[in-house]
């Protein structure tokens, strides 16, 4: 897989930085001038380059996976990769990219158009989850790397690598699919869907034209609210916070007076200025337009080129956003053509952030996988 487009790598920090000095096409039809790719690397890569592990990310974190002696800043997955972690660095060669159309050094809505130097914003094109894949694929292209041994893939990093997968069948010879789906369903479309309104009804949204002065604070506060609310779960809730009052004396009528609520409203500040709202909302649709099946006759038939040596399907079972019903799936198709696969169901009740937050169950999990593959 040799590189065939034009490009430069550089480097701040421990952030690789890929130049593509060539026309971006979009799997929509749509071109953007050139394109930056942030990645991340941790361990050596071999000589015969067959010792890459490639994670492809969910919606919001950046290719700061974990920390090196260049960042020493902890990743968001942290406890995964490093020597003697799942994700073994003493004996592999970790990737984790930012995905196209992010706004945490890859090029996404938010960069800025070189035509007119001001920001894509909506004039960017149309983003799929197969550009995502693209992108991906031009680093491996630049580092060339033939073959991954493993590809890595939590929440809507796991579409992407389905993409990949699809666009290169014998891109990896193992696969690690965490709490994601091979196609977008009707409970979380409803919620994407109602978390981009919430931004676009935002008085300061202005079609896309809003400012860091009028900035749609206000969408993004409550996006990210029900966002949080569909990625734990009841027992959480119920577990962590009660009935617990955190103000009996607040006046402001309909104002918080639970914890619970407290929670949400810090997690959302957190989150408002930390992400770009077109970014947002380009991506989240792009998880919600993506069916591996589109343009197959059925699921099988969209998994049938796929070349895998085995497959690990981990799934939790207070998911509500990506079920328990979607990780069988994915099993299911890859057993049914041969590939040894096998699912695994952990009873975390975090729900679907279980992946980031409860180490205790996944470090063990991820590393039941990963460790034969060295």
């Amino acid at each position: 897989m040799g590189s065939s487009f034009k490009s430069k790598t550089t480097r701040e920090g421990a952030t690789w930085n890929l130049q593509v000095r060539e026309p971006f096409r979009f799997a929509s039809g749509g071109t953007i001038p050139r394109v930056n790719i942030a990645y991340e690397t941790w361990g050596t890569l071999n000589g015969d380059k067959s010792n890459a592990v490639l994670i492809l990310t969910g919606l919001s974190p950046d290719a700061h996976a974990a920390s090196s002696e260049l960042n020493p800043r902890d990743g968001w997955w942290e406890p995964m990769i490093g020597p003697g972690r799942p994700f073994d660095t003493d004996h592999q060669f970790v990737i984790c990219i930012n995905s196209l159309g992010s706004c945490k050094g890859t090029t996404g809505p938010g960069s800025i158009n070189p035509n007119t130097g001001k920001q894509y914003r909506l004039s960017f094109p149309d983003l799929r989850i197969q550009d995502i894949a693209s992108s991906a694929q031009m680093v491996l292209q630049s580092l060339e790397i033939e073959q991954l041994r493993a590809l890595i893939g939590p929440s809507m990093g796991g579409m992407s690598c389905f993409a990949l997968m699809k666009q290169v069948p014998d891109i990896t010879r193992h696969f690690l699919a965490i709490s994601t789906a091979a196609r977008a369903e009707p409970y979380a479309i409803a919620i994407r869907s109602l978390q981009r309104e919430m931004i676009v009804r935002d008085p300061n949204w202005q079609d896309g034209d809003y400012t860091n002065k009028r900035w749609p604070e206000t969408g993004m506060r409550l996006a990210r609210k029900l966002g949080m609310i569909s990625y734990r779960s009841e027992p959480e809730w119920r577990e962590r916070f009660g009935r617990e009052v955190q103000n009996r004396f607040n006046q402001r009528l309909f104002g918080m007076h639970f914890e619970v609520e407290s929670y949400l409203e810090n997690a959302a500040k957190k989150f408002i200025r930390n992400f770009d709202p077109c970014c947002y909302l380009y991506l989240s649709r792009a998880m919600d337009w993506y069916d591996i099946s589109e343009g197959f006759e059925n699921m099988p038939a969209a998994f049938k080129d796929i070349q895998l040596d085995s497959a690990r399907v981990i799934g939790v079972e207070t998911d509500a956003l990506w079920p328990a019903h979607q990780q069988k799936e994915i099993c299911q198709q890859f057993s049914g053509k041969g590939i040894d696969c096998h699912l695994q169901m952990l009873p975390s009740i975090q729900g679907h952030d279980s992946f980031m937050v409860d180490y205790d169950r996944f470090c063990p999990a991820v590393a039941e996988f990963m460790r034969p593959l060295i």
